[in-house]
């Protein structure tokens, strides 16, 4: 029986992050279609959803572009559910990525639109993440960010010391060389920030100063 109890452990923590995912009130704070069809997508736009869990942005992205939608989760199970749902809303447009953000091998300057809902918080080096994030972005391409806020007076949400600030990843994303778009309240726990890419922004890989502005990035937010 003792054997037995950490996959039954892990099973249940799954389905409880599947129940979190796919919860009706979650739906009514951020319905996804609404939400969705609030951003600057457009039907000949390719687009990602980093961490993508159970869909819940993943389906509404894919009936907004006829383009590709790529859904990156290292969880095998999630990308299941989200190939289950897509095959119920007669959606083919959604390649499936059982990788983590940090190996993403999608090809640089691809993508229009990425999200990352819930997702920022969970990673190991946050200005790492932005960098990845900025370079397969083409010019002009969006990222939204979708994050709960650090403030103890919110007890809802992730432990208090993974949060990220919504100032910090402001200040972060302007030093990776994003335009910050817009930044919304959802609520009193939830904020997004909309950011593009700029026209002229930077290539970490490609430039010559890469290892110094990632050595900047670091210093101001130590990983």
């Amino acid at each position: 029986m003792n054997q037995m109890q950490p996959h039954n452990q892990s099973e249940q923590k799954f389905l409880n992050k599947i129940a979190f995912l796919d919860n009706k009130q979650r739906e009514n704070i951020i319905p996804p279609e609404v939400f969705i069809s609030q951003m600057p997508i457009q039907k000949n736009h390719t687009l990602l959803d980093i961490g993508a869990g159970s869909g819940f942005f993943t389906i509404p992205m894919a009936e907004n572009t006829l383009n590709k939608v790529y859904a990156m989760d290292p969880d095998k199970r999630m990308l299941n559910i989200i190939e289950e749902k897509a095959k119920i809303k007669g959606l083919n447009n959604i390649e499936l990525i059982q990788d983590y953000l940090e190996n993403l091998s999608i090809q640089h300057d691809s993508i229009d639109f990425v999200m990352a809902s819930l997702i920022l918080h969970e990673l190991n080096s946050l200005s790492e993440a932005l960098l990845v994030i900025y370079e397969i972005l083409k010019a002009g391409g969006h990222l939204l960010c979708l994050e709960y806020e650090k403030d103890d007076t919110i007890l809802e949400g992730p432990p208090m010391e993974i949060r990220i600030k919504s100032d910090e990843l402001e200040r972060i994303l302007v030093l990776t060389g994003f335009k910050i778009v817009k930044k919304t309240k959802i609520n009193d726990a939830i904020y997004t920030i909309l950011a593009v890419k700029t026209m002229f922004g930077f290539s970490a890989r490609n430039n010559s100063n890469s290892n110094s502005r990632l050595g900047n990035l670091i210093s101001v937010f130590p990983l």
